[in-house]
């Protein structure tokens, strides 16, 4: 567990300095410029994942229960993830009213998909990983949602016709291929049975 901790300190720690320290950030980009910064960003983030990664599966091989939930969670959860990769698909398609809406999809949807794997997992590697991912990501919303105030110089983006719908097809498509084929190939699980 202690490997899984320590990820999700390096990884959740780096992908919060705009959170905690958006100074400090400004400094470090001047200091490093655009790329040194996204690359010292980019292999802290990979060491902090790839901990999270290790130390998940050496958590999984003795799992402690904490609880064990209804059958109904994994179809509640199910659904909350289609809405995630709806979100992130958003997150990418330009001119779609669902960013402009939720205005940080990427992160709404990690809220989603932490809350839909506590709701579907009971075991405390669980309970850690995705209540960690929870808490930062209802953190990062309302700090990205308070910047967003803060910055009266943001423009609405040009609305495009169709972006919805290749959002939401490309979200779906995706969900479908990972729920029913890569979540088992590369979590070990398979969300629907």
């Amino acid at each position: 567990m202690s490997y899984l901790v320590l990820g999700l300190v390096i990884f959740l720690g780096v992908h919060s300095v705009r959170i905690v320290a958006e100074h400090w950030r400004a400094q470090q980009q001047l200091r490093l410029g655009p790329q040194g910064w996204r690359a010292a960003y980019s292999l802290v983030s990979l060491a902090g994942f790839v901990l999270i990664v290790w130390g998940f599966g050496l958590a999984r091989q003795t799992p402690t229960q904490l609880w064990s939930p209804p059958v109904g969670m994994r179809h509640l959860a199910a659904l909350l993830n289609l809405l995630a990769f709806v979100l992130v698909a958003a997150a990418y398609v330009p001119g779609n009213r669902i960013k402009t809406w939720v205005q940080h999809p990427m992160v709404a949807a990690v809220v989603m998909w932490a809350l839909a794997h506590l709701l579907a997992n009971g075991n405390l590697a669980h309970v850690v990983l995705f209540g960690s991912f929870l808490l930062w990501a209802v953190a990062d919303f309302a700090a990205a949602r308070q910047r967003d105030r803060l910055d009266a110089q943001a423009a609405t983006p040009a609305m495009r016709k169709g972006a919805n719908g290749i959002a939401v097809a490309i979200g779906v498509a995706s969900w479908v291929a990972f729920t029913l084929w890569l979540h088992g190939l590369l979590i070990g699980v398979r969300p629907l049975g």
